[in-house]
């Protein structure tokens, strides 16, 4: 049995480390959504304790960026962080941030898809999609097409199967809501039954168009944490047999400064789905799981 067997929802993303800081050693490793107070920030900075070759730090704010590499050079200075100022709600912020990593290195190790948005008032992409679901999936998506090739490569050359991963951060808000094929970006067009919010969802959880409530922040999101995990099936389904494996993962309850766009009587719904918060520490430790334990690229699950 390896070490995961004797792991609780108190498990540190340091201790899951320190279990696999063999498979750390030398990776290099890109994770969007870096920034203080994040998934983001932790994971990486535990990463960045066990000699990696070079972390991709990508968020949209690059003074964010910048106060997580400098804590990581106070950790370990001979790691190599570079930084790519992304907006995942941009196809075109995208397309050019995919350019700029190509730059940095021909083949990653890991691609962690861990930034998110979570808001009550309703948003739009510059390309007019739904705030969470344009940002949260579409934009991984296509940061991920874009970068699957040097993914594959990276698997290819390195000879060991399963060592080269994309993971998503997704959430047990998946849910809430499954995908809403007939309307994603929440326009108020007709849905069938099977997309709409499950049973057993308050009513006052869900988008009603006839209350004049034709959005609801946390079915939006509930529909991008689905796509997350559905994405990494098909991830899976379509790249395992060529080396590259792909997981959808549960950070667990968490208080991270993803919630600063929620209403306060959002906040306040937040506050009652958990009888247990982790820390930061805490709530990386399944994304490294995820992208370091040798035995879960055995495993025919996601």
């Amino acid at each position: 049995m390896g070490p995961a067997a004797g792991w609780t929802q108190e498990t540190t993303g340091t201790e899951v480390a320190e279990a696999f800081k063999s498979s750390l050693k030398g990776k290099t490793v890109l994770i969007t959504g870096v920034s203080l107070k994040s998934l983001g920030e932790s994971t990486a900075v535990v990463i960045a304790r066990h000699g990696p070759a070079k972390l991709i730090l990508a968020s949209r704010t690059e003074m964010k960026l910048q106060q997580v590499a400098d804590e990581i050079v106070k950790i370990n200075p001979d790691v190599k962080a570079e930084l790519i100022v992304v907006n995942l709600s941009s196809q075109a912020d995208i397309r050019t941030a995919a350019r700029r990593i190509i730059a940095l290195t021909d083949r990653p190790d890991l691609l962690i898809n861990n930034a998110a948005v979570v808001t009550s008032a309703r948003g739009e992409t510059l390309e007019g999609i739904e705030l969470q679901f344009g940002t949260n999936h579409i934009g991984h998506h296509l940061l991920t097409s874009l970068l699957t090739p040097l993914l594959l490569a990276e698997a290819e050359a390195s000879g060991t199967r399963g060592t080269t991963r994309i993971v998503n951060v997704s959430s047990m808000g998946y849910r809430l809501s499954p995908i809403r094929f007939h309307d994603y970006s929440f326009e108020g067009k007709p849905v069938p039954p099977e997309e709409e919010p499950p049973a057993g969802i308050p009513a006052h959880m869900k988008p009603d168009v006839g209350a004049g409530r034709p959005y609801y922040g946390f079915t939006a999101y509930g529909q991008s944490k689905t796509a997350n995990i559905l994405h990494a099936v098909a991830l899976k389904e379509r790249l395992s047999s060529k080396g590259v494996q792909a997981f959808a993962v549960h950070p667990g309850s968490i208080w991270t400064d993803l919630s600063r766009n929620l209403s306060d009587d959002d906040r306040k719904i937040i506050e009652g789905t958990s009888t247990f918060w982790k820390n930061q520490d805490q709530g990386c430790a399944p994304t490294l799981a995820a992208a370091f334990d040798p035995d879960i690229s055995r495993e025919s699950s996601t």
